[in-house]
C-alpha cells in the first residue's frame, strides 16, 4: 500500500473512534486508542512522504498505537459487544 493510501486508511479511524466512544457498545478506551491510531498512521505516512530517512523510526515508535484496529477486532471476536436491553422487554 502506498503512503498516500495510508493517509486515508488512517483518517477513517478518527470517526470510527468517535463512534466507539459515543456508542457505549465497546469500552471507551478502544475508541480513544482508535483515535490515537489515526494520528499515528498520519504521522507515519507524512514522515514517509516528507522525510523518508526517518520513516523506520516513526514506525517503530508508533507501532503500539497503530494496533488499535487489531485490538478492537480481537475484542469483538473474544468479548463481543454489549447487548442493549429494551425497557419494555424487562417487564
Amino acid at each position: 500500500m502506498t503512503l498516500a493510501n495510508l493517509i486515508f486508511a488512517g483518517l477513517w479511524l478518527l470517526p470510527f473512534g468517535l463512534l466507539v466512544c459515543r456508542s457505549h457498545f465497546l469500552p471507551r478506551f478502544l475508541g480513544v486508542w482508535l483515535m490515537v491510531a489515526c494520528f499515528a498512521w498520519l504521522a507515519f505516512s507524512f514522515t514517509g512522504l516528507l522525510l523518508p530517512a526517518h520513516e523506520d523510526k516513526v514506525f517503530k515508535i508508533g507501532q503500539p498505537f497503530m494496533q488499535g484496529e487489531v485490538v478492537t477486532m480481537l475484542w469483538l471476536v473474544i468479548m463481543g459487544a454489549k447487548e442493549q436491553r429494551l425497557a419494555a422487554a424487562k417487564s
